[in-house]
C-alpha cells in the first residue's frame, strides 16, 4: 500500500488569523515544504487562482496540487446554488489534477471568529441532517462528474464538530461524500479517532494529520475561549509532538487498506514554533508510523 506524504499552508501561514505568517511569502512555504521532504501541497490565500500560474508556481518547486478547502454554505442554499458557487474551484483543481476538493460547511461557523466562544457553534437538529445529506450528495456527485471527488472535513467551530455530527452525515449521505479525517479537530472535538476510522474506512479518501498539546487542551473553556484562542495557545502540533498515538492510527488506516494523501497541518503561530523544523518533526513521525504499519510512502 502507498501513501505520498503533503504539506498545509497553513503551518506557515494561517488564512483565519492572517496575522499569523501574514509576511511569510508563498515562495518561502513551498520551498520548505519540499525541502522537508513534502511532495504535495493544499491551496491557501496566497495562492494564485488561475490554472497557469498556480501550475508554474508549483511546477518551480517541485509539488503537486494535492488539495484545498472550500468554504461550503449548503446548511443555507440548495445543491443547485451550491454547484453554482463550486464550480471555479473544482475546474481549477480539475486542470491540475488534485486529487480531491475539501469541503467544509461554513454556514454560520464560529472557526474564524476571534470573539466568539466554542460553545457557540452552529447546532443542526438532528432530523435535519436528512435534507442536508441529500444536498451534500448531489454536489458531490457533480464533483465526481468532474474527476474531483468531494472529501468532507469536519472542524472545530462549524455544524459539524462532534463525532455524533459527523456520525449524522455520514449516515445520510451517499459514498459519493468522502470522508477527510482531520486528526487534531476529532480528538479535539471530543470524537473516538480510530472508532471513526474503522467505522467509515470505505468512505475515507483524504487525511489531515496534527497533534494535539494535551496540557492545553485540559484548560480550554468552552464557554469562554474561542477556536482561534486555542490556536494562539498552541493546541495543535505537528504528529508526534503530542497526544496521539500515530503507531496506531496509521496502522488503522493500514487495516481499512487506505492509500492516497496524507497531509501535515500545524496550526501554530511560526514566530512561537519554526515552520520548517516542525514540519520535519512531522515527515519524520509520519513516516515511521507509516513504514511501520506496512505502507510504502512515494515520493
Amino acid at each position: 500500500m502507498n501513501l505520498k506524504f503533503g504539506m498545509s499552508p497553513i503551518s506557515w501561514s494561517n488564512d483565519d488569523l492572517p496575522e499569523l505568517g501574514g509576511e511569510t511569502s508563498l515562495e518561502t512555504c513551498l520551498r520548505e515544504t519540499r525541502l522537508a521532504g513534502f511532495t504535495g501541497t493544499e491551496t491557501g490565500g496566497k495562492f494564485p487562482k488561475d490554472a497557469a500560474s498556480l501550475k508554474k508556481v508549483l511546477k518551480e518547486h517541485d509539488l503537486k496540487l494535492v488539495s484545498g478547502w472550500y468554504s461550503g454554505q449548503l446548511l443555507s442554499i440548495s445543491a443547485e446554488q451550491e454547484i453554482e458557487n463550486i464550480k471555479p474551484q473544482l475546474e481549477l483543481f480539475r486542470d491540475l489534477g488534485a486529487a480531491v476538493l475539501v469541503y467544509g460547511e461554513t454556514f454560520e461557523t464560529v472557526q474564524n471568529v476571534r470573539n466568539a466562544p466554542l460553545c457557540n457553534k452552529p447546532t443542526l437538529p438532528e432530523a435535519d441532517f436528512v435534507a442536508y445529506g441529500e444536498r451534500l450528495t448531489k454536489v458531490a456527485q457533480y464533483c465526481a462528474s468532474e474527476g474531483v471527488p468531494l472529501s468532507f472535513h469536519h472542524h472545530m467551530g462549524t455544524g459539524v464538530e462532534t463525532e455524533r455530527e459527523l456520525d449524522l452525515v455520514m449516515q445520510n449521505t451517499g459514498d459519493a461524500v468522502g470522508l477527510l479525517v482531520d486528526t487534531g479537530h476529532l480528538v479535539f472535538g471530543g470524537g473516538d479517532l480510530l472508532g471513526v476510522v474503522d467505522r467509515y474506512g470505505h468512505r475515507i479518501n483524504h487525511v489531515h494529520t496534527k497533534d494535539i498539546r494535551q496540557d492545553i487542551m485540559a484548560g480550554v473553556d468552552r464557554t469562554k475561549d474561542s477556536f482561534l484562542d486555542c490556536v494562539l495557545r498552541g493546541i495543535f502540533t505537528v504528529p508526534g509532538d503530542g497526544m496521539i498515538d500515530y503507531g496506531r492510527f496509521m496502522q488503522a488506516l493500514a487495516d481499512k487498506n487506505y492509500e492516497g494523501w496524507v497531509i501535515v497541518e500545524a496550526e501554530q503561530d511560526p514566530a512561537k514554533a519554526n515552520p520548517y523544523e516542525y514540519a520535519c518533526m512531522g515527515y519524520k513521525a509520519l513516516q515511521k508510523a507509516a513504514l511501520n504499519a506496512g505502507y510504502s510512502i512515494v515520493d
